[in-house]
């Protein structure tokens, strides 16, 4: 239900877990490289254009930001990792944020991990992979950019990604391609998102 996305809204940014929104409902978590496409993700899915903003400074998202759906249920972007261009301390700080968050918020239902088809599974996205699989999160992973690849290398990387999947981390979902600049049916990216969500239908 697409339409279901349509009314999203920015609620708080939090710097630490006892800064977010009341741990009830369902949420999914959207995560990835800090230059990965995380906003836009946000933005075409959502369909509304400025919902997350978008920079060309990777690392712009330094704070968990919550988006919600309705009453019960939230869509979350977490600061990217890697590329960003700040301190070791703020790195870490960041880190110990996203692994609080992922380890100890009940509503969280699963994680969306945006990838570069370009560049997938670096060891920073197996990093958070492992992370989600000794929590037990299940993940979907979601390969970005698609229109930098032509039709049938997209399909070869996403064959390749899958089967990695499904070897080191069979709690992930399959891999769906997604690109804001070329037709790329989302439907399988909803589907998932309404079952961790529980969208009436």
């Amino acid at each position: 239900m697409q339409d279901f996305y349509r009314r999203a809204e920015f609620i708080l940014s939090a710097a630490a877990v006892d800064h977010m929104p009341e741990d009830r409902g369902a949420e999914v978590a959207i995560a990835g490289r800090s230059n990965v496409g995380k906003s836009s993700f946000i933005n075409t899915m959502t369909g509304i254009r400025k919902l997350a903003r978008t920079s060309k400074t990777p690392g712009r998202t330094q704070l968990i930001n919550f988006f919600a759906l309705d009453a019960t249920r939230r869509l979350v972007d977490l600061p990217g990792y890697g590329f960003a261009k700040v301190p070791p301390q703020v790195q870490r700080q960041w880190q110990a944020m996203i692994e609080s968050y992922l380890s100890s918020r009940r509503s969280l239902r699963g994680v969306v991990v945006l990838m570069d088809i370009r560049h997938p599974m670096t060891p920073l996205d197996q990093q958070l992979l492992h992370w989600c699989r000794a929590t037990g999160l299940p993940v979907l992973a979601v390969l970005t950019k698609a229109d930098k690849l032509s039709r049938g290398a997209a399909a070869q990387t996403r064959g390749k990604v899958q089967r990695q999947l499904a070897a080191e981390f069979p709690q992930a979902a399959t891999a769906e391609m997604f690109s804001t600049l070329k037709p790329v049916d989302p439907g399988a990216i909803y589907a998932r998102l309404d079952e961790w969500l529980d969208v009436p239908h």
